[in-house]
């Protein structure tokens, strides 16, 4: 399928790596030129590099920055005038008890994976408007349909991102003028995050990291994990002219491992 975006410009925050690896790949293939941001300078470069090979006929950037701070934002955004796609991406705040969390932890959270994101969208959605075409797309979490108790700083963090981005990309003055913003909530898929819950899981319980990554996949309906290309293939499509017409949405490929958010 053609999708009708070729020649577009993409940021694409968290690029090294896996869901933002598999997004800036998809894009790539499809024809979207790529500002790949992450803060680790040589996984980014080598990333970029191997993409630079693999596709032809677009430009790969490659911008070493922290897109949680005002300098690393600004920097993404400088690398190229217009970009017509974001797609948001941060590493998620560690798990606990919410009584150990001070009001340190929570705002560097919210920072993280709230007003980052927000941030943004605000320097990027006129621009978008005035060209008559958008897409923003942003990494969340399964978590904020089936929230995870030791998971609270990232539950509270993206889901007040949810409800902005639901009121957001309902302003006709956007999604009349062909701006699209959309939630991408991953469940359990095959990247470098997952195998350290594994071995931390693993170091908790006593048992092997096997032995914990084959019962967390006999969790799943699907009897897999994702894999970094689907999560990518998905990002694509809602990128596309075809989902011009799909806005405020929250997708969640899992699998089908959370029951009751149908």
């Amino acid at each position: 399928m053609d999708l009708g975006i070729e020649g577009k410009w993409a940021l694409v925050c968290g690029a090294s790596k896996g869901l933002g690896l598999g997004c800036a790949e998809a894009l790539a293939h499809e024809g979207v030129n790529v500002v790949m941001v992450a803060r680790g300078q040589p996984a980014l470069e080598a990333a970029a590099a191997r993409l630079r090979a693999e596709v032809a006929g677009v430009q790969v950037l490659a911008v070493a920055a922290d897109i949680t701070t005002p300098e690393g934002r600004a920097a993404a955004l400088a690398a190229h005038a217009e970009v017509d796609i974001v797609v948001t991406n941060a590493g998620g705040p560690p798990p606990g008890d919410f009584r150990e969390w001070d009001r340190a932890a929570w705002l560097k959270a919210i920072d993280a994976n709230m007003l980052t994101p927000i941030e943004l969208i605000k320097s990027v959605v006129d621009g978008m408007a005035a060209r008559g075409f958008g897409r923003v797309v942003n990494i969340t979490s399964s978590a904020v349909k089936a929230p995870i108790d030791i998971l609270g700083l990232s539950n509270g963090a993206r889901s007040g991102l949810t409800g902005f981005v639901a009121g957001l990309a309902r302003n006709p003055e956007l999604a009349a003028r062909g701006v699209t913003l959309n939630n991408l909530l991953p469940g359990k898929f095959d990247t470098d995050r997952l195998a350290g819950t594994f071995e931390g899981a693993a170091r908790k319980s006593g048992r092997a990291v096997d032995e914990v990554r084959a019962a967390q996949q006999a969790q799943i309906p699907a009897r897999r994990f994702g894999t970094p290309r689907e999560f990518g293939a998905l990002c694509a499509f809602l990128c596309s002219r075809q989902a011009g017409y799909l806005t405020g949405q929250n997708i969640l490929p899992d699998g089908g491992a959370y029951p009751g958010t149908f």
